[in-house]
């Protein structure tokens, strides 16, 4: 990146440094570092490093290794060397004119640390000309290192966290379904029929929905009647429709007997040939795939079930197994399940938790319940209830990453995944632990297990920052709100977004203000600088420290004094 700094370089490293033994002069000035200052990028500090070497520098007989080091208050990393060598040298090293001097490229990269945001890149010198050691003195050549986008792994705690939803539905539509079966064309109802176990079964679900009204609300009762299809159309019409009638009457003794009030909806159907089929396919039959592939060909009804009959071979098996199902008619019972108000479910919480379901716990953690301390209790309980389900352990894992107790959250995620390896939420969230933990392959590959998660592509997002592709990132935040979204966006350049995204964030902790103060420099804004890094330092003492010694407010003294 490209900014201006009126910073100047300590006048001993730019002044004219002569050796002795041979060697020329040398200056900061005959170095060009890029960018200026370093900045990190995907874990790591890389920059390349032009040297203009000045004419008279390099003796014709001399040998000189130059390698970068990034110095900083208790440490110092050292990058790559690469050797030059004088034109009478017998060697494979870039060779350095006496008389015109040359020009070298080197490309470094140093392994980031948090120290070197305040820091100085110099470059030494190891010469010799001929067996002699020559020194030549260091020289800075460039200063500080931009981190902004190490920040990925601050913003990553709040960013992109996926709750495992539940399931909870407080009316759930049930059905209580009986089938009375006649005699071949026939339509009066039998004992034999009226006292099988679903006909009774039918009549005891009236009985519990008028007896329990409070979770149970009837909605109404449905008698589908069927003839099957042999037989002349017009007389099928007739009969379905007489096993209609007589089941309907049935239904409304029933309701009358149970003192219950409901709509009963009849229909008939002449012919099942739908029903025909299905049972087919479903059947043993030597020749049902003749017997399918005859229903397609013809649309008629007597042609269709003539040609049935023509294939005499299977005609009786279906005569005996398949068209006596059909002449029935079915009844419906349609009704609702009521659960729990929400009020009933935070007082059962209270009085016995263990009466309440899994989805009613999960619910409440999720939807009834606001603070993390709150939502603590109900994914808990949901743990110790049913320890085989996943969503719970995801959850506390959640409330423990907000709380800040990153490792108690790595575990409980750790147990969810023990439960459902393939778990889209804890797989998302196990990224975001790896990306706090600076572990970005781990992060890419539980990204790439979490793609189904809600907040995925947030998690998307934030690897591909740590890989240092801010465009793609910016990308993968259109619809998102949090500090992971803004980061993106100023890396990306887009200031104006980054700004409309950290106004939008609901909850804004200290790193919402820091970024703000960034963009504020970036745009050269002082007011908004101070405004917002006073934020920041009051909701986090310790951004004052990060303020002090980072580059992005090196423009800006005044605000880093008023802290």
């Amino acid at each position: 990146m490209k900014k201006s700094f009126y910073l100047l370089l300590p006048a001993a490293s730019v002044v004219v440094l002569a050796s002795c033994g041979g060697f020329g002069k040398i200056t900061s000035e005959d170095f060009t570092v890029t960018p200026t200052p370093l900045e990190y990028v995907s874990g790591k500090v890389p920059a390349t490093i032009s040297a203009n070497v000045p004419a008279k520098f390099m003796p014709k007989k001399g040998v000189v290794t130059c390698t970068p080091v990034l110095k900083w208050d208790g440490g110092q990393a050292v990058g790559t060397s690469a050797t030059f060598q004088g034109e009478k040298v017998e060697g494979n090293n870039t060779i350095i004119s006496y008389k015109n001097g040359g020009t070298a490229t080197m490309r470094v990269s140093f392994p980031y640390q948090r120290a070197m945001a305040k820091s100085e890149l110099y470059m030494q010198f190891d010469a010799k000309k001929g067996s002699k050691t020559v020194q030549v003195p260091e020289v800075k050549i460039g200063y500080g290192v931009v981190a902004t986008a190490a920040l990925v792994s601050e913003a990553a705690r709040t960013s992109g966290l996926s709750i495992a939803p539940d399931k909870f539905q407080r009316i759930i539509s049930q059905k209580q379904e009986a089938a009375i079966k006649f005699l071949i064309n026939q339509a009066n109802l039998r004992g034999s029929e009226l006292n099988s176990e679903n006909v009774k079964d039918f009549i005891a679900k009236l009985k519990e929905i008028k007896n329990d009204q409070k979770n149970l609300a009837l909605k109404n009762v449905e008698v589908s009647a069927y003839a099957s299809p042999d037989g002349k159309y017009d007389f099928n019409e007739k009969l379905a429709e007489k096993r209609g009638d007589v089941s309907q009457e049935y239904v409304n003794k029933q309701l009358k007997a149970q003192q219950v009030s409901t709509n009963v909806d009849t229909k008939y159907t002449a012919e099942d040939w739908d029903g025909f089929k299905e049972l087919v396919s479903q059947s043993n039959l030597q020749d049902k795939e003749v017997i399918l592939r005859v229903l397609s060909m013809y649309q008629d009804p007597e042609q269709r079930e003539q040609e049935i009959k023509n294939v005499a071979t299977v005609y009786k098996e279906l005569a005996d197994a398949v068209l006596p199902e059909l002449r029935r008619s079915r009844l419906t019972i349609n009704y609702d399940v009521v659960g729990r108000s929400d009020a009933e479910i935070l007082d059962q919480f209270k009085s016995d938790p263990s009466k309440l379901s899994l989805e009613e716990l999960i619910y409440a953690g999720n939807k009834l319940v606001t603070t993390n301390a709150e939502k603590e209790p109900y994914y808990k309980k949901a743990t110790e209830l049913y320890p085989n389900d996943y969503r719970a352990y995801n959850n506390l894992g959640v409330v423990a990453m907000k709380q800040g107790d990153t490792s108690k959250a790595a575990g409980l995620f750790k147990q969810a995944l023990t439960k459902s390896s393939s778990a889209p939420e804890p797989n998302a969230n196990m990224a975001t632990i790896e990306l706090v933990d600076n572990n970005f392959s781990s992060a890419e590959m539980y990204t790439a297990k979490g793609v189904n998660a809600p907040t995925s592509s947030e998690t998307q997002g934030s690897v591909l920052i740590a890989q240092g592709k801010y465009d793609q990132a910016a990308a993968k935040f259109t619809n998102s709100c949090t500090n992971s979204a803004a980061l993106a966006q100023i890396l990306a350049k887009n200031y104006d977004a980054a700004n409309k995204t950290l106004d939008a964030i609901q909850e804004p902790n200290a790193l919402t203000f820091y970024l703000k103060a960034i963009v504020g420099a970036r745009q050269n804004h002082e007011a908004v600088v101070l405004t917002n890094l006073k934020q920041a330092v009051q909701k986090d003492a310790s951004y004052k420290t990060k303020a002090q010694n980072d580059c992005e407010f090196m423009n800006y003294p005044d605000a880093i004094k008023a802290l």
